[in-house]
This record gives C-alpha cells, sequence and structure tokens, in this order.
C-alpha cells in the first residue's frame, strides 16, 4: 500500500509539473510569436510518466526516419504514455479519452486528435490525418479500433489507411506486449466497462510490468492499394510481432534487457 501510494503521489506530482510546463510554453509562445513543437515536449513527458508508472519499457527496431503512419495493436490506456515516449508522433484517440484525468491532459497536451465514436465523421479525421503527416507530423493510429486483452490483434479497419496513401508517407507497424515474467501481464488489459481511475489503483498494486514495443520496417502504400487488404497485411505483421515477443523469438530482446534499437527480426509486410 506504501508502494502504491507513493507511485500515484509521485505520478500526481509529475502531472501538476507538466501542467506548468504547459502555461511556460504557452507563454514563450505568446512572447516570442512563434509556435513551440509540443511533440518534443511531449515525448519527454510520456516517459516521465511511464517511468512514474514503474513501467518497464524495451523498445525494439528503429522507427521511420521520415514522417509516418505508425499502426498499433491496442491494449490499455498505457499504450499513451508508453508508445509516446517511444515514438515522436501525435495520437488518433476517442473522445472520452480527452476528458480522463492525467492521461487526458496529457493527451490534449500532446496534440492528440479526437475522434467520436458513431459521429460518421471518418472522411474528415482521415482528411485532418493526412494534412498532419504532410505537414511532418507523424501519427499513432489503433486500427482496431478498442482495446483487446493483448493475447491477440483483432482485424485492422482501413479508412484511416488512407491518410497515408494521400499524404504519400509510409506505414509503419508496431506491436505492443504486456508482460509479467514470461506471461503476459492480465492486469494491464483496460477492456470493456473498465474504469480509468479504478484500473489505475489497480495496475499500482502489483508491481510494475515490462512492456516491449516492437517497430517493424515501414512500408510504403501504393495510391491504389485496397484499404480493407492493406488493413489485413499490417495485422498479419502485427500479430507476428506479438507472438515473437511473447515466445521470445530470435531477435527480440529479454525482458529486463536495456531499451536498445536493434533490428528486429520478424519479416516486414510487402
Amino acid at each position: 500500500m506504501i508502494a502504491q501510494t507513493a507511485r500515484l503521489t509521485l505520478f500526481i506530482g509529475f502531472l501538476v509539473a507538466i501542467g506548468l510546463l504547459a502555461v511556460f510554453l504557452k507563454v514563450a509562445e505568446l512572447v516570442t510569436s512563434r509556435p513551440i513543437d509540443h511533440t518534443f515536449w511531449a515525448q519527454r513527458c510520456f516517459r516521465g510518466a511511464t517511468g512514474c508508472l514503474g513501467l518497464n519499457v524495451t523498445a525494439h527496431g528503429q522507427p521511420s526516419p521520415s514522417p509516418a503512419l505508425f499502426v498499433c495493436n491496442h491494449v490499455s490506456w498505457c499504450d499513451i504514455p508508453v508508445l509516446g515516449g517511444v515514438l515522436p508522433a501525435r495520437f488518433l484517440s476517442k473522445s472520452e479519452v480527452g476528458q480522463w484525468p492525467l492521461i487526458g491532459f496529457l493527451a490534449r497536451q500532446a496534440g492528440t486528435v479526437f475522434i467520436k465514436r458513431g459521429g460518421g465523421k471518418i472522411s474528415g479525421i482521415v482528411d485532418q490525418l493526412s494534412d498532419i503527416l504532410a505537414g511532418g507530423q507523424s501519427v499513432m493510429v489503433f486500427p482496431e479500433g478498442t482495446t483487446s486483452t493483448g493475447i491477440t490483434v483483432l482485424p485492422f479497419h482501413g479508412r484511416l489507411l488512407r491518410a497515408a496513401q494521400i499524404a504519400g508517407t509510409p506505414i509503419q507497424p508496431v506491436s505492443i506486449v504486456y508482460r509479467r515474467g514470461r506471461a503476459q501481464d492480465h492486469l494491464a488489459p483496460f477492456i470493456n466497462d473498465d474504469e480509468f481511475l479504478g484500473h489505475l489503483w489497480r495496475l499500482l498494486r502489483q508491481p510494475p510490468p515490462t512492456v516491449d514495443v516492437l517497430l517493424h520496417p515501414p512500408i510504403m502504400p501504393r495510391p491504389d492499394d485496397r484499404p480493407s487488404e492493406l488493413a489485413a497485411a499490417l495485422r498479419a505483421t502485427v500479430l507476428e510481432g506479438v507472438g515473437a515477443i511473447t515466445n521470445g523469438q530470435p531477435g527480440i530482446t529479454p525482458a529486463g534487457d536495456p531499451p536498445l534499437f536493434p533490428h528486429p527480426s520478424p519479416r516486414a509486410f510487402r
């Protein structure tokens, strides 16, 4: 209980520090009349947040050297600070996340694009994402459209992939797995009608999990690629990565090793 309370207090204190940083950046923008790259600062804040939560993050592979549409399986709200700390990218997230305490604030400061489920405005979101990509910033999306238990990967929805085709940017598949020892973690998944604060409290009650993030080689979609076929192929790569991490295949750094960026062994989608 003491350790749990200490980690929660540290997390809240860190959030206050982020709030002060956000105010400072806003004042600096007003004084200099020049926009500041919030992605740079957000990435460091996300890393600090995962540190406060005690998450042991290990990244494998190289991020795209140019702006890319990152597509990843979705397990938990923890995916946002974990992936945000590894990749300099803006997120597409459901609108409810923007109202969550702590994580919602972090997401807004990072320039997250929020989408209202069932709003029927997917074409507008695709145009917005393509503009961001064409403007030189990467974007992270979760094509499953919801979270899963992390054991498998749900079918990918392909419509958002059009953003990369329109902008002429690569797509980089990403696999994320939460583990405790060699077994997949059963506490990290945030599914069904779970509540954020209750899930956070349960997560902090136990020793923190190891989180593996596998960056597969990016691919360049063709303008005439069918989104459904592209989505299926990307899902297959992400699913293969989840299996490679879970099974400890060669080329996947074992849990507990330093967070280096070796080249991954799973095949790239072509």
